[in-house]
C-alpha cells in the first residue's frame, strides 16, 4: 500500500499509463482483424486504408513505448506481407 503522497500519485499515473498501453494494443489487434476481413472480402481500397491506419497506430504505440520497437517492426512486416499476398 502506498504510504506517501508521491507513491499514491505514482500509482495513479501507472494505472493511467497501463490503460493507455492497453488501448494501443487492443486497437492494433482490432485493426489486424479488420485488415484480414477486408482482404478476404476483396476490398483492395479499404484494405489499403486500414493498412495505413494500422501502420500509423503501430508507430504511435512504439513511440509511446506501449510495444517494443522490434515488435512494432514485426507487426508492420505482417501488414506488408498481408497486402502483398492479395
Amino acid at each position: 500500500m502506498a504510504n506517501t503522497p508521491q507513491q499514491r500519485k505514482r500509482v495513479r499515473i501507472a494505472a493511467r499509463q497501463r490503460m493507455e498501453n492497453l488501448r494501443y494494443r487492443s486497437s492494433i489487434k482490432t485493426l489486424f482483424k479488420r485488415l484480414n476481413s477486408t482482404l478476404t472480402a476483396g476490398e483492395e481500397e479499404a484494405a489499403a486504408t486500414v493498412a495505413a491506419k494500422l501502420t500509423s497506430t503501430i508507430d504511435k504505440a512504439a513511440a509511446h513505448k506501449a510495444i517494443h520497437k522490434n515488435n512494432a517492426s514485426h507487426k508492420k512486416a505482417r501488414v506488408a506481407r498481408a497486402l502483398a499476398q492479395k
